[in-house]
Order: structure tokens, then C-alpha cells, then sequence
């Protein structure tokens, strides 16, 4: 209608008019707007003019009355309505199709995930960490190197032939735009390379988290394993005395008058006469080795041992306490995390639960200091200072792990002492009454200090300051040989035309504080010896002989340890010694590292010196840890050859501290436990 009747000069104003209108779905411009703007002014002007303009009202009420029409269709007038009862949804499922209705469900993000988005620190984009990780165009540029190259060649080559003119205005931008660009995405690789180890950091961190929490999981695990196995114990031996009840309640059943009464006292009386004989047995035997029918519970041998240390680094520290007012002179344990016990010079013999970190109790009876103890089981053998050797059993103790931990209420109870969380607080004494029934029985034979002890199985052999090796039957109580060690040594002496196997002098003034013998370890049949002229003697408990004698030491012999393969010995003289067996060759694995003797030909192998004396040493299947007068222990890794050093002294020069030294150790299977001088015991994993 507005172009009918415009004026011929209005219509090429309404054909550009159009072409704007063309052009508002492609480029919308300033232009474009006004003309739109204009051209819907113009028909607003037409159909809603001023009420005296016939030609304007007519128009409106034509456009009116059309519209009314409209609207009075019935079909009309049903889509009204059904757009009146419709909701919006169904207004837009109307409009749009199912997969853009799916497309907008997924990409819409609420408001709260938005608000929560992290703000990166990457100073590149996506797109360019994209384009960084395309391989770039090398082959391009290896051509232009090697094209260069071929030029530079012709051109010394050929001095006749032509020469280019220089390089163009825009090959030079193009080379420079290239470099820059590359030098660009180099920073991109820098800055994702530089993301990656963070991430990679942050990953061996939250690990390490995930690592600790596994370990503390394991630990509880292993305590709740070694109650479950003390509670089977309990209920075995309860079984065990309920059916010993149950079988001497039937016997007596069945034997109304006993006939052989008198014969029963007769035997009795007799064996109490063989028994008052003269013998070595001791005079405390009668009281205390328990008669054939006493009852003997279970030993506690752990079906599963503890594996949490092994997941350690080798020198991390498990714990330290203080657990004497004086220095430790001996130690052992039985398992890693299991039962641990320690002798000083206060006259006092503790036993200790490694797995909760607590004292058990005091192991009372010695009128002595305490210089040598074995843990083998659960049974403990001590040799004193006051010339005797007593054997407990610590399965009698009177003692549970998980007591008086949590009150009724659910809430901790105060501490009761027993712990060594804090490592300046002594360990005050815990219940007297909870050793009361570990002492088995007392052997008394020597007449000077116990300096060495060993036993396995039913045979222990012990070492005095006396000059006496003394062999003992635990079955019966008693000993059943001595071996005079002068004796001995006066005997090689007579039989051997070689003044190196007599008595010798060690090269230097005696020390009046070394035990005459140091060290001794059993097997069978066979007994390594250790004494302080530094001979090693190897004995024949069959005969009592001694079957062979190794001279290497200078010093006296302070430990020493064998096994199938290996013999090694620790001296004051700073060195310690490897033997092998007859059937096999140990190899130098390096230089200046251990002495290795050839029981072949008995001649040292290899030699190796530490800066003081060794006072204590043991190996396991992988080390050998020794004690040499340090704050540290000395560590030798037999399968690379390798030395190091664990203890409270490998950092106690960065925090200024100054630890006692190391005077006993004990090693088993990476289990590492040391005893110091001030009274403190580490505990490490090697």
C-alpha cells in the first residue's frame, strides 16, 4: 500500500529501502537500520494517520474490519484457545526439533557449576596449546638448510657461475613471521611441559597421602592380627586343660584301688636320691623345673608376621624411647613389631611391646646387672654379673595389649605411663605383679659373671669370666659339660708345632674392661667361640675338642655370628671378619671392606677397618649392621656391596644434637633396633 502510493520520486528511495531490507539478514549496518527505521515510520504514518484524513482511516478501518473477520472463524478461534491451554514447553517442542532440544539440554550449564570454575593460570589458550601439540613442517625446513648448503657448495665449487641478488622484502618478513611464530609455539611446549610437572607433583603428593593412610591401615590391621592370635592361644590352651580334665577324670574312674601305689612312691624315692647326687645340676632346679606332669600351655609362635616395616625407606626411623637410666648392655627381640627386651647397667631387665609401644614389665630376680640376653619364642634366657643364668617365659605374662585403652564411656583414658610416645619422660615402673609367673628355672654352676650366652632348642651354652664354657641340658636343668678354654688352648699348643696357636699377646697392653669370652653361638653339635686373645675357636660338643682355631683378630673377639655359609666375627681392633664354609667361595666384593677368611687354608682374604672398636654385630640374609663406638650404626649391604650408615646420628649434626653412641644392635629381616649409651633405644628400618 505505501509504494502505490508514493510519489515517482519516493520509488527509488523504497528500492533502496528494499535492498536494505535484503541485506538485514547478511551485513546489518547503520545504513541498513535507518532505512528499516524509515520505511516502517512511513507505514505506521499510512495506516494510523490523523482521525481527519479520509484516506488514512479508511485504510486502518479496512485493516480493522479484516481483522475482525479473522477472528470470527471457527478455526481461528480454536487455535486461540489450544495456545491459551498450552505450557510453555509444549509452546517450544512445537517449534524446535528433538535433537536441537537434546543439543540445548546438554550444553546448558547451571549458574552454581559456573561460579565454582577454577581460574587457570595458563597464559595461552586452548587453541594454541592445540596448534603446539601439531608436528611442525621440519622437513620444510631441513630442504632450505640443505638447498643453502648445496648453493654455498656450487658456489665455492663453480666461481664462474652466477650469483643471486639478495633475498626480497617479503620472503624476509615470511622467514621472520615463521621463526616467531615457531619461537611462539616452543614457549606454548615450555609452559604445557611446565603444567604437566605440576600436575605429576601434585599426584605423588595426593599418592603419598593415599600411601600414608594405607600404612596406618595396615598397622591397625597387624595389632588386630596379633590379638586375634593371642585370643586362639587362650582358647587353645583352655581346650588343651579342659581335655586334660576330662582324661584324668576317666582314669580314676576306671581304677578303683590303685594296686601300684607303693611301687609309684618307691620310684619317686629313688629318683630323689639320683637327683641328690653330686652333679652339676643346680641347687635351685629341685624348686623351680617344672615336674613331667605340670601343665605346659602353648608356646605363642606368631602364624603371620608383620610386614609394615618393610614398606619403609631404608633408614626411616619407626621409633626411639628412653628405656634405661643407664647404658643398655644387651638386647633382642623376637619379630619385627613384636616383643623386645633390654638389659642396662641399672640392675634392671625390661620387656617391651613393640607393636603398641609399651612396657610390659620387669623381668625381677638377678642380684646383678644383666650383660647378655636371648629372645628365641617366647622364651628369654639372661645371663648376670652375679654369676647365673635364669630363664623366663614371657607367655605367662600377665598382659593384654588392648586393656584400659577406652573407658566405658567411649572416651581415652589418661595415660597410663607404660607408653613412650614422648621420648625425654622415663618410663616409670609398670605392675609388679605382671612378670610374677614368667621365671621358669635358675642355673647356677659358674663362679664369675656370665658374659655370652646361646641356645636353641634344648641345649644352651654359656661363657663366663671364669674361663669356662659351660653346656646345658634345659630339659633336665643341668649341666652336662664344661669346657676349660685354657685348657684348650694349652692343648693346641702342646700338639702344634706353631707358636701363632698358642696363648698369644694381641701386639698391645690387655684391656681389663674386655670379656674374657666374648661372644659363642651353637648349633648341634658345633660352637664358635670368641675370646679375648682374638682367636675364634671351633668346637666339637661331642668330644669337647676343639676342631679348629682362626687367628686374624688383634683385639678380643667382642661378637660373633654364623649361619650355613657365613662366619663373622667383630673385634676391638675396629675390624670385622667374614669366613666361609669348606664348600663354598665368598668373592671380594670390594676393596677395603671386610676381612674374609678361607677355612680351607685359613688365610685372610680381604680386610676392612672401622675408626673404633666394634662392641656389637648380626646379619640377616641381606646385612650385616654392626656397632662400632658411633651414634650411628654401620650398615654393609652384602648384595651390592654397599656401606652406609642408620641411626639418630645421621642427622644430628644439621639439628645440633649430640646421641649417645651405639653399643648393641640387633637385625632381623630389615627390623633394625639399637641400644645406646645414655639408655635410649631406636628402633629403624634397613
Amino acid at each position: 500500500m505505501a509504494s502505490r502510493d508514493a510519489s515517482p520520486s519516493e520509488r527509488p528511495r523504497a528500492s533502496t529501502d528494499q535492498e536494505s531490507d535484503s541485506l538485514l539478514g547478511t551485513a546489518l549496518t547503520t545504513r541498513h537500520v535507518e532505512a528499516f527505521s524509515r520505511k516502517v515510520t512511513t507505514t505506521a504514518s499510512h495506516l494510523m494517520g490523523p482521525l481527519g484524513d479520509p484516506t488514512t482511516s479508511s485504510h486502518y478501518q479496512n485493516a480493522m474490519s479484516g481483522l475482525q473477520r479473522e477472528l470470527r472463524r471457527p478455526g481461528i478461534q480454536q487455535r486461540v484457545f489450544s495456545y491459551a491451554q498450552a505450557s510453555p514447553t509444549e509452546l517450544v517442542r512445537s517449534k524446535l526439533s528433538t535433537t536441537e532440544i537434546q543439543h540445548r539440554a546438554l550444553t546448558y550449564l547451571p549458574e552454581e557449576l559456573l561460579s565454582n570454575i577454577p581460574e587457570h593460570e595458563n597464559v595461552y589458550s586452548l587453541f594454541q596449546g592445540f596448534q603446539a601439540t601439531l608436528p611442525e613442517r621440519e622437513s620444510r625446513h631441513r630442504k632450505e638448510h640443505r638447498r643453502n648448503g648445496s648453493r654455498g657448495q656450487k658456489l665455492l665449487g663453480d666461481t664462474e657461475g652466477e650469483v643471486e641478488g639478495p633475498p626480497s622484502v617479503a620472503k624476509l618478513k615470511k622467514d621472520r613471521d615463521d621463526l616467531n611464530h615457531r619461537l611462539e609455539m616452543m614457549g606454548v611446549r615450555k609452559n604445557m611441559c611446565s603444567s604437566e610437572i605440576r600436575e605429576i607433583d601434585n599426584k605423588i603428593a595426593n599418592l603419598n597421602s593415599m600411601r600414608r593412610i594405607v600404612l596406618d591401615r595396615l598397622g591397625d590391621l597387624e595389632q588386630d592380627e596379633f590379638q586375634v592370635e593371642h585370643e586362639l592361644l587362650d582358647l587353645d590352651n583352655k581346650l588343651e586343660d579342659l581335655l586334660e580334665a576330662i582324661d584324668d577324670a576317666a582314669t580314676l574312674g576306671r581304677t578303683a584301688t590303685p594296686p601300684t601305689e607303693i611301687d609309684v612312691e618307691n620310684e619317686s624315692l629313688t629318683s630323689d636320691t639320683q637327683a641328690a647326687s653330686p652333679t652339676f645340676m643346680s641347687a635351685s632346679i629341685y624348686e623351680k623345673i617344672p615336674s613331667p606332669k605340670a601343665k605346659r600351655h602353648k608356646a605363642v609362635r606368631r602364624k603371620s608376621m608383620p610386614i609394615r616395616h618393610e614398606h619403609f625407606e631404608p633408614g626411616s626411623s619407626i621409633k626411639e624411647f628412653q628405656a634405661h637410666n643407664d647404658q643398655i648392655t644387651a638386647l633382642d627381640f623376637d619379630a619385627p613389631f613384636g616383643s623386645l627386651v633390654t638389659s642396662a647397667l641399672d640392675d634392671t631387665v625390661r620387656v617391651w611391646d613393640l607393636n603398641l609401644g609399651r612396657c610390659i614389665g620387669l623381668l625381677e630376680g638377678h642380684q646383678a646387672s644383666v650383660r647378655c640376653l636371648q629372645v628365641e619364642d617366647n622364651i628369654v634366657a639372661t645371663g648376670s654379673m652375679d654369676a647365673s643364668i635364669r630363664l623366663w617365659d614371657l607367655s605367662k605374662a600377665e598382659y593384654s595389649p588392648h586393656e584400659n585403652r577406652i573407658n566405658k564411656d567411649g572416651e581415652e583414658e589418661e595415660d597410663d605411663g607404660l607408653g613412650f610416645d614422648n621420648p625425654e619422660d622415663l618410663p616409670p615402673p609398670p605392675h609388679p605383679s605382671s612378670m610374677q609367673d614368667c621365671p621358669l628355672f635358675s642355673l647356677e654352676a659358674h663362679v664369675d659373671e656370665v658374659t655370652a650366652l646361646h641356645f636353641r632348642g634344648d641345649t644352651l651354652v654359656s661363657g663366663s669370666a671364669d674361663k669356662t664354657l659351660r653346656q646345658w641340658d634345659l630339659v633336665k636343668g643341668r649341666c652336662v659339660q664344661t669346657l676349660d678354654v685354657l685348657w684348650a688352648a694349652a692343648q693346641a699348643s702342646a700338639t702344634m708345632n706353631s707358636s701363632d696357636n698358642q696363648w698369644r699377646s694381641t701386639g698391645r697392653l690387655p684391656d681389663a674392661s674386655a670379656d674374657f669370652v666374648g661372644a659363642l653361638q651353637c648349633f648341634d653339635a658345633a660352637l664358635a667361640c670368641g675370646t679375648a686373645d682374638g682367636m675364634v675357636r671351633l668346637w666339637d660338643l661331642r668330644s669337647g675338642q676343639v676342631h679348629r682355631s682362626l687367628v686374624g683378630h688383634t683385639g678380643p673377639v667382642t661378637c660373633l655370628q654364623f649361619d650355613d655359609v657365613h662366619l663373622v666375627t667383630g673385634s676391638l681392633d675396629r675390624s670385622i671378619r667374614v669366613s666361609i664354609d669348606l664348600f663354598h667361595k665368598l668373592e671380594i666384593v670390594t676393596a677395603n671392606s671386610f676381612q674374609i677368611w678361607d677355612l680351607r687354608t685359613g688365610s685372610i682374604h680381604d680386610a676392612y677397618a672401622y675408626d673404633n672398636p666394634v662392641t656389637d654385630m648380626m646379619f640377616d640374609a641381606r646385612r650385616i649392621v654392626s656397632a662400632a663406638g658411633e651414634t650411628v650404626a654401620k650398615i654393609y649391604d652384602k648384595t651390592d656391596g654397599r656401606h652406609w650408615d642408620c641411626g639418630a646420628g645421621v642427622a644430628a649434626e644439621e639439628d645440633g644434637l649430640q646421641p649417645g653412641s651405639v653399643e648393641r644392635v640387633r637385625v632381623k629381616d630389615g627390623y633394625l633396633t639399637e641400644g645406646r649409651k645414655d639408655g635410649i633405644v631406636g628402633i629403624w628400618t634397613c
